[in-house]
């Protein structure tokens, strides 16, 4: 069993957090909590909306509170794997070469509108996304710990964007649509943004709510010992076939994707204090982990089906074991 001291750690940090990050963000509560269940996790975040709904400046907050090395790369046409990953520079009078790190060596790496970059400058994540590590001239170099990636996209942009490939989606840990902020969360924001509270640069006073990465590491450790039973175990793998052999879907949830369900659900159950995880914390996590993996087949997508009615449908027909 998980040792208390360390779960109301967990606790507290994320309450905190979403303390600071509630200054200067609006609503997005989901998102918060999916942004600590992935650091937590040790996964990664794809973040999908239309420009101007806060997703760089919550992850640049949400850094700003997270002691540690932060890197961001916009996304780009002429953006380069080695603008990822870093490049090798030859120096001619020492007839030697020097590695030179791109942004991806961070503990928190954003790459914002990811998917205005080609599949081959994206196709520089996907050994980081599954290993922590990246490969450059035969050499194998390992990533910093603690190491989250934040993604964000626009998905209703088609001119000049390149979607992301199955094996790239399915990466990533959790995906979360960001949805337009309702009448009073809109006129909180106008009020704030009046009284110049939205930029996040003035609340860097507060200093890091983490100084050391070690306690994220620490942290880490104490979610991958939360219990899940070998129920909850079943009800994961019955929810994972359920999605294999759904009338409407094509390709249904990968293995890696079960795994990404578990942990995040341990993560979930850790930073509300419990060191075993429930059914519900399940329920709660799979739109986040199951949506960006499931691709529907053509006739059902021409067809108009939903995939968030699709999973809420297997949510409510499986039941635990």
């Amino acid at each position: 069993m998980t040792d208390t001291q360390n779960l109301d750690t967990i606790r507290t940090f994320h309450e905190q957090l979403k303390e600071r990050l509630h200054k200067c963000i609006i609503g997005y509560d989901d998102l918060m909590d999916l942004l600590t269940i992935a650091f937590l996790s040790d996964g990664a975040l794809l973040m999908e909306g239309v420009p101007g709904t806060a997703k760089t400046t919550l992850c640049k907050f949400f850094a700003q509170n997270i002691g540690g090395k932060f890197g961001r790369l916009q996304g780009a046409v002429d953006v380069l794997p080695m603008d990822v990953i870093g490049v090798q520079k030859y120096h001619q009078d020492q007839n030697t070469f020097t590695f030179t790190e791109g942004p991806i060596f961070s503990n928190l790496f954003l790459v914002d509108e990811i998917n205005r970059m080609t599949p081959k400058a994206q196709g520089a994540l996907l050994e980081a996304l599954a290993e922590r590590q990246v490969t450059i001239d035969n050499q194998t170099l390992k990533l910093p710990d603690p190491f989250l990636v934040i993604a964000t996209q626009n998905p209703y942009e088609m001119e000049g964007t390149f979607n992301l490939i199955e094996s790239q989606k399915d990466r990533f840990t959790l995906s979360y649509r960001i949805a337009h902020l309702n009448v009073e969360d809109e006129v909180s924001v106008l009020r704030k943004g009046m009284a110049s509270g939205l930029d996040p640069e003035n609340y860097k006073a507060d200093g890091l709510l983490i100084s050391d990465p070690a306690k994220i590491l620490n942290m880490q450790e104490t979610v991958r010992s939360i219990y899940a039973s070998e129920d909850i175990l079943a009800y994961i793998g019955d929810l994972v076939q359920e999605t294999r052999k759904h009338d409407h879907i094509k390709l249904g949830i990968s293995t890696r994707g079960s795994l990404a369900l578990l942990r995040s659900a341990m993560a979930y159950a850790a930073i509300q204090g419990r060191d075993y995880v429930i059914p519900d914390d399940v329920k709660y996590i799979a739109p986040f982990a199951f949506s960006h993996r499931i691709i529907l087949k053509r006739e059902s997508a021409l067809g108009g089906v939903s995939i968030e009615k699709i999973i809420a449908e297997i949510l409510g027909t499986v039941s635990v074991r």
